[in-house]
This record gives C-alpha cells, sequence and structure tokens, in this order.
C-alpha cells in the first residue's frame, strides 16, 4: 500500500530544462511544487577537477543505467524487439538536472517552417511533395507565437551568440556575445563566407562573459576546458538546470524536490490527474503524491511510457494509424550526423582546446532556405563545424584506409593528431506512419513494468537529405584545403544505435485531437490537468539542436499550468478537419 503524502498544487516529473523550468515558474508565482527526480542529488561541487574522460565520454558515467530499465528496439512492425543494453547504443540523462547538465551547449531557434511544415510545404510546393505515408503536421502554434518564450528561456540560459543572418526576426539579441572563434572555426566561417554563404558563430550555452540572469543566478565565462559534451560543469560556465532555474525554484521556498523518485504512474479518476505513484529507489518504499496538477516534464521515453503504462490517452495504432499516444517518433540520432572529415598536411590546430559548442554554422541549408522543387526530400538543415576539445583516448582519428594497428597507425596517429576536423548536417527528421513507440508486449524492468519499444525504419527522405548534407559538407572541406577528405557513409538501414540523445515525439502538439495528444499549452486533450512537456511534444524534428525549443516549449507550458490554475478548463480551442487530416 503506498504511503499518501500531503496534496500540492503542482507535481512535476523531471528536472532538466523541461521539468526544471516549469518548477521555477510556478514557485516563483507561489504554487506549492514537488519535483520528482528519478537519479541522484547532485550540484556543482560533484564535478569540480573531475576532467575522467575514461569515466565520462568512454564509461558513460552521466547517462542512465540500462540494466534495471531500458527500451528495445526494431525496424520492421513485424520485427521481435530487442532490449538495447548499453549506453553506447542509448544515452539518456539522468540525476538532478537530467540530461541538460552534460548537453553541449549548442543553442539553436527553429524556423517559421518548422512550426507550420506541412502547410506551409503544401503552399509552396503542393500536396504531392509530400509522400505517402508522412506524416508530418503543423504545430498548432508558429514561430511569432514562439519568440517571445525562446526569448525568454535564452535571458534564463545567457546564451551567448550572434543572430543567424539568414534568421527570423528576433525581439532581442543575445544576452551575451558570441563565444571567441579559434583559427580552426575562423577558416570554416571565412571559407563559407567566401563560397556565398551565410556563417556565423554557433550560439552557445557554453558562456562568453560572466552573466547574471533575470532570476538573480550568476554565470561564468567559460575556460575552455573541453569537458562540455557527457560532462558537468565544475566552472558554472554552461548553462544548465544545476546553474539556472533549480536554484531559482528553491530560492522561493515553494518547491521540493526529490531524488532517487522513481515516478511510475499517472494517478487519474474520472478523466482528470490526481497525482503520482512514485518508488523511492533507496529503500524500495511506493508513496502517493497527489497533486491539482500533474506536469510530466521527462525524457521522451518516460513521457510515452508513463502514459501507456497509466493507460492515459489512446494507444497509436499503425495498423487503423489511428489513436495519438506514441505517434511520430522522431528525433536526430545515428544517420542525422554526418558530413565529412578533412586531413590536412600544411595546417595545425590546437584541438585539445574547446567548447561543447564553440564552433561556426550556417543556415543556407537550412528549412525552406533553398529550392526543393527538383529535390527528392523536403525541409532541410544546418551545417557546422565544432571544437569540442579532442580527448586522448576517445578521439585518435586517421585517413580511411590506414590500419587498425602497427607501424602505419601509429605513425598517421601523431601526423594527423591535431590537423583533421569534421565539417557535418544535422538535417531535420519527417515523421512517418510506421515510425512509433509503444509498450513491449515481452520484456520488463525490475519492477515487472513493459519496456518501451521503438519501431523506426529509414525511409528514402532520411537517405536522400543525409546524401545532400555530405555533398555539401564535402564541398566545403575541399574549399577550407583539406588535402584527404573521408566522406561519411549513408546506411541503409537504422542498425538500433540511438546515439546523440536528440528522441522526440509520441506525445505530439497540434490543434486537432484526431492527429495531437496536446494542445500548443502542452496540455492534453483528454486531461485538461495534466500536461505533457519536452521533445515528447515534437510532430516532427528540425534541422537543428532542440534544447532551445524545449526551453521555449517550457515556459509556454509554465504559463499554460498558471492559466488552468486560476481558469480551469481546456486552454485551447480544438480544432477539426485542419490540413493534417
Amino acid at each position: 500500500m503506498a504511503k499518501k503524502l500531503k496534496k500540492v498544487d503542482v507535481v512535476v516529473v523531471g528536472s532538466g530544462w523541461a521539468g526544471g523550468v516549469v518548477s521555477a515558474e510556478l514557485a516563483k508565482a507561489g504554487y506549492q511544487v514537488v519535483t520528482l527526480e528519478r537519479g541522484k542529488k547532485q550540484d556543482r561541487r560533484d564535478y569540480i577537477g573531475v576532467k575522467d574522460e575514461l569515466r565520462y565520454t568512454n564509461r558513460y558515467e552521466m547517462m542512465q543505467n540500462l540494466s534495471p530499465e531500458t527500451i528495445t528496439s526494431r525496424v520492421n512492425i513485424e520485427d521481435t524487439a530487442l532490449p538495447v543494453r548499453t549506453r553506447a547504443e542509448m544515452m539518456a540523462g539522468t540525476d538532478l538536472g537530467g540530461g541538460s547538465v552534460h548537453w553541449a551547449g549548442a543553442t539553436y531557434r527553429w524556423r517559421p517552417i518548422d512550426f507550420e511544415l506541412r502547410s506551409k510545404t503544401i503552399e509552396r510546393y503542393g500536396k504531392e511533395k509530400i509522400p505517402e505515408g508522412m506524416t508530418i503536421q503543423d504545430w498548432g502554434i508558429t514561430y511569432d507565437e514562439m519568440e517571445p518564450y525562446y526569448d525568454k528561456w535564452e535571458k534564463t540560459a545567457g546564451t551567448s551568440g550572434e543572430p543567424d543572418p539568414l534568421g527570423d526576426k528576433r525581439s532581442n539579441d543575445y544576452p551575451n556575445p558570441p563565444m571567441l572563434a579559434s583559427p580552426a572555426v575562423k577558416l570554416f566561417k571565412e571559407t563559407t563566407k567566401r563560397m556565398g554563404y551565410h556563417p556565423y558563430q554557433v550560439a552557445s550555452g557554453n558562456l562568453s562573459q560572466a552573466y547574471t540572469n533575470p532570476d538573480g543566478e550568476k554565470l561564468n565565462a567559460c575556460m575552455f576546458c573541453s569537458y562540455c559534451t557527457m560532462y558537468g560543469c565544475d566552472f558554472t560556465a554552461k548553462s544548465d538546470p544545476l546553474a539556472t532555474v533549480i536554484p531559482t525554484a528553491r530560492k522561493t521556498g515553494n518547491c521540493e524536490i526529490r531524488t532517487n523518485s522513481l515516478v511510475r504512474r499517472v494517478l487519474h479518476k474520472d478523466g482528470k490527474a490526481t497525482g503520482v505513484l512514485f518508488t523511492d529507489t533507496r529503500t524500495g518504499i511506493e508513496y502517493e503524491q497527489p497533486a491539482d496538477v500533474v506536469v510530466l516534464g521527462a525524457f521522451s521515453f518516460t513521457n510515452n511510457r508513463l502514459l501507456m503504462l497509466s493507460e492515459i490517452g489512446t494507444q497509436y495504432d499503425p495498423t487503423t494509424r489511428k489513436g495519438t499516444i506514441g505517434r511520430n517518433f522522431n528525433g536526430q540520432f545515428n544517420i542525422t550526423f554526418l558530413g565529412a572529415r578533412g586531413y590536412f598536411e600544411k595546417k595545425k590546430f590546437n584541438l585539445y582546446m574547446g567548447a561543447g559548442a564553440l564552433g561556426g554554422a550556417m543556415s543556407d541549408f537550412a528549412g525552406d532556405n533553398f529550392d526543393h522543387s527538383n529535390l527528392d526530400f523536403i525541409n532541410g538543415g544546418g551545417i557546422e563545424m565544432r571544437q569540442y576539445g579532442d580527448g586522448a583516448i576517445s578521439t585518435n582519428h586517421v585517413p580511411r584506409g590506414t590500419p587498425k594497428w602497427g607501424p602505419e597507425f601509429k605513425k598517421n596517429s601523431i601526423h594527423y593528431a591535431n590537423r583533421s576536423l569534421v565539417v557535418w548536417y544535422t538535417p531535420a527528421v519527417m515523421s512517418w506512419w510506421h515510425n512509433y513507440v509503444d509498450l513491449d508486449p515481452t520484456y520488463k524492468d525490475e519492477y515487472g513494468d513493459p519496456l518501451l519499444r521503438i519501431t523506426n525504419r529509414y525511409t528514402d527522405q532520411d537517405r536522400n537529405i543525409a546524401k545532400f548534407g555530405i555533398e555539401k559538407c564535402s564541398e566545403i572541406m575541399k574549399e577550407m584545403g583539406a588535402d584527404i577528405i573521408d566522406e561519411d557513409e549513408v546506411p541503409e538501414e537504422f542498425d538500433h544505435i540511438y546515439s546523440g540523445g536528440h528522441y522526440a515525439g509520441g506525445i505530439i502538439m497540434g490543434a486537432d485531437p484526431e492527429t495531437s495528444a496536446v494542445n500548443n499549452y502542452l496540455q492534453m486533450w483528454e486531461m485538461d490537468n495534466l500536461f505533457v512537456v519536452g521533445g515528447s511534444a515534437f510532430p516532427q524534428f528540425g534541422g537543428h539542436h532542440p534544447t532551445s525549443t524545449i526551453g521555449a516549449l517550457a515556459y509556454r507550458a509554465a504559463e499554460g499550468v498558471e492559466k488552468y490554475l486560476k481558469e480551469g478548463g481546456p486552454l485551447v480551442e480544438a480544432k477539426q478537419a485542419t490540413l493534417n487530416a
């Protein structure tokens, strides 16, 4: 029998950017909030001096342990899905602050077309441009409506950047100037500008200078120590929830954050959420946390699985193509980070210094910035070159064809240690009727609950847009002066490697309850006191990294929760028979 706790106004599941923003905003507004995090307690002191490449880069210290719970994966609907067992194959953040603590820091706004992709594609190219089986749809919100929330998140995060020359209107500049460009980044920017493109410095969550955000949280300037991606920042120089929204929430006195708290069900009665059931992973004791509003602000996989285990909403059925929960699985992983690596004989760079978002980018081939009339794909992606800071253990790039061991391998390893750069393409990912998530009928977690099953298959759209991006990256690398260029190869089929961590969809936004699970406040159509926040809301994936869009949506959702607490009821009127039908 679960122990019943005192009721609060809002219970939030997850403490990353999604859950953290909602927790802070509602606590600031005076509501009593409980935030539940499955992982352990962490703070800045836990990362001081921990520059351990083997522990974090190679052994994935900050990623979820997949032994007690993982996902299962398959390519085709008729296949039997098998568990993904190693953290090299699937990376999901855990502990206080979630995956937002180990993010690299690359910060992009998505483009207006990303929010109205279906209608804008039809408007310009005709309905026949969208292939049979592609289930893209409009979000039920426009870029202009999203812009104030982007602006608010960037100010909280202290984003350091310069506007994209091909970007869309902004109400304000970034709160901090861009990071200094290294010689390698300058080479990329000078080359692409000479080619007629429009390069800019990657907007960064690694701060270019000391900064105090609107909530009074202080962040420091990045030291270019190279330990960003897959690490927590010990300088408080990376904008993450531990440096921003979590301390803000705590300072109000209205938010209690409980770690080691694994939420296993959303409790509900008569069409309303009544709270959540969670287990203390240290003791095994179960608790019921009642609340007027429940917010799922966890990782996409967790948000989906919780709704399914709680039997909330209608599960998507690929046979009938009806139902909304689990529909439109999408994201950037594996095939979406391909490009060209160049090796230089006469140029040498200091590649052991860097930062997660130190880089140059261009958006000339993103969104609909280029004509797709004669192309065999829709949407586009960003081209970027980053200088993360090469690790001595994990980084050992040599030209293709070099033996894996022996004198030639050693010679090339030493010679090219600071002589190789990579330019890659981050294409948008479209949704399809056959890519979805549901509960696995065979495999269970340590509590006996079914695992989440991913069904994901590549299409010609995926392969064609990847080949296009690789070709453009190779052209740029050639102009940069590389003597040897190795182009990435496009896999024919998905190989069950969920690298990159950008998984989305399943509880998607929209204006029509027939094709979406939540409205544009992330409020569930079928349960108006339940909000589901995070990448799980993306109907399809934009052509840049997702973090700022998740942050912006979290501010939008927080506004919606407060509006609901004051007024009650659905916050958006449903629209039927839209272009998505």
